[in-house]
């Protein structure tokens, strides 16, 4: 056994680690309060068993000063280390701009592609579709991952570009065992064009103006002395 020579106040912090599974025992005042044993006594357990690789410590994004314990052989849960998105518990925003203008690119020219194929309107709205696979393959194949991305993964970066506005989804039925479905379903996504184009008033800073109304000749707040005006217009 694992726990052979290990005393009962050992063996007691090794079940609660063990029973936390990937998500960790949070911290070790958490395995105080679940073995009610004397917090210095716990932390000398927690080295001895990361001493002998029956355990380990990790980094969580939730809570950056804290240590999670698990399990030696046990791979941390993506709500410890926040998946792809974090390096180090540092949100990797570029990476994420990154994979959100390639997902668009990708449904841009798919729907490029079903524009020009000049067929009818159904079936060219039909084949500017693609499924959230065929969005996680191209972005495998480029390589411009440094970590292994799931569809899921993907389908959160597709979802930002719902909110944008420059994505819209649908679902459709799947037979069972189409590569892409799931429980019967495949989300299908498309690249599409704004409703409305920006009106001319609202692309300049006035449109968009906090102190729009303050704003007058002569006036503390004035047009002539207006910094993002002269910014706009260099622009």
């Amino acid at each position: 056994s694992k726990m052979k020579g290990s005393d009962n106040q050992e063996k007691l912090v090794y079940q609660i680690i063990e029973d936390a599974g990937n998500k960790g025992s949070i911290w070790s005042r958490d395995i105080r309060y679940k073995s009610n044993l004397p917090l210095t006594e716990i932390n000398k357990i927690l080295k001895n068993l990361e001493s002998k690789k029956l355990i380990k410590a990790v980094k969580s994004v939730a809570a950056s000063k804290k240590k999670v314990y698990m399990l030696y052989n046990l791979q941390p849960d993506r709500s410890v280390t926040g998946g792809a998105w974090y390096s180090d518990q540092d949100f990797e925003s570029e990476f994420v701009e990154v994979l959100n203008q390639q997902c668009f690119k990708f449904l841009q020219s798919k729907a490029e592609a079903a524009r020009e194929s000049k067929q009818n309107p159904m079936i060219q709205r039909n084949s500017s579709f693609a499924s959230s696979h065929e969005v996680w393959k191209y972005i495998c194949e480029l390589g411009i991952s440094k970590v292994e991305l799931s569809m899921e993964d993907i389908e959160t970066i597709l979802n930002t570009l719902i909110y944008d506005g420059k994505v819209e989804m649908t679902i459709i039925a799947a037979k069972e065992g189409t590569v892409g479905s799931v429980d019967g379903q495949m989300k299908l996504y498309r690249a599409v064009s704004p409703l409305i184009q920006p009106t001319g008033l609202v692309r300049t800073p006035c449109g968009l103006c906090p102190v729009f109304d303050d704003c007058h000749e002569g006036g503390e707040i004035s047009p002539s002395n207006c910094i993002y005006m002269t910014e706009w217009l260099e622009f």
